[in-house]
């Protein structure tokens, strides 16, 4: 199905690309009831993210498992996003309480506003994972549709500001072949993640990471049993292949090389 998905929202991609913030976000929510967790899949993303366990759930899993349902809601073509070379830009992710791969889950899916950027226009998509009616989590992400703009507001500084380097805990290499290893086991499958002349269509000169896979290695790396909170921002791509640092001081953390932030997140044991 992603596959088809992603077939169909690249047919109508290049219909959407004069979108602006002001467009109208259909008000589609999506749902699919008894979702259960593939234990070998679930394996598989542990595995490439850095998890050492799967039970209870990952804190980012519900939303890979929920990854089909936002392709069809970006490939649609009231959606108003070309869904090929959009960029994830931020997320945030709330854990009401642990899951389990066992449970059966309900998910829901739906985008909430458009907003100017000073690269294009970005999108809030919704992520709610229920049991029972109950929420049990909820992520929110932001989508980059990047096109040229005047937009000259808040989140378009004339100068970056620099950010203060935390202290160094790990340094990993990332190959060339991250992008399509990630992809087939989250089933996203957008070209700019999987090989350097399908990025270049983009505007990127190599492939490049992830933005999930980046966060929850991150997120891997500290003590994720704890957090019911998480928050990042994806700074800058990170290319393939590549060495990257990942920092952190207390809940704080950031995913850098050299001088270059590529991410910078926070986490909490208490959502409020």
């Amino acid at each position: 199905m992603p596959a088809l998905t992603l077939a169909c929202g690249a047919l109508t991609s290049p219909l959407k690309r004069k979108v602006q913030a002001e467009a109208r976000l259909p008000a589609t929510r999506l749902a699919e009831r008894g979702v259960r967790i593939s234990p070998a899949r679930l394996v598989a993303y542990a595995e490439i993210c850095g998890f050492r366990q799967t039970d209870p759930l990952p804190l980012p899993y519900p939303r890979i498992v929920g990854f089909p349902l936002a392709l069809r809601l970006m490939a649609d073509r009231r959606f108003p996003l070309p869904l090929l070379g959009l960029v994830h830009t931020r997320i945030e992710i709330t854990r009401h309480r642990a899951t389990h791969a066992k449970e059966s889950h309900e998910l829901i899916l739906y985008a909430e506003e458009l907003t100017p950027h000073r690269r294009g226009t970005e999108v809030t998509v919704v992520t709610e994972a229920r049991l029972d009616g109950e929420l049990v989590r909820e992520s929110r992400s932001g989508y980059l549709a990047r096109h040229g703009t005047t937009y000259d507001g808040p989140d378009a500084p004339r100068e970056a500001t620099p950010v203060p380097a935390l202290p160094p805990v790990a340094e990993w290499r990332l190959p060339a072949g991250l992008g399509r290893r990630y992809g087939a086991v989250s089933g996203d499958r957008n070209p700019i993640h999987l090989h350097p002349l399908t990025a270049k269509l983009f505007g990127f000169p190599r492939a490049i990471a992830h933005g999930m896979w980046t966060f929850a290695r991150c997120l891997a790396e500290a003590d994720p049993d704890q957090v019911t909170y998480v928050r990042a921002e994806f700074k800058a791509p990170v290319p393939l292949p590549t060495t990257v640092t990942y920092t952190a001081d207390g809940s704080a953390f950031q995913l850098r090389s050299g001088d270059r932030v590529h991410l910078t997140g926070e986490t909490s044991a208490d959502p409020s």
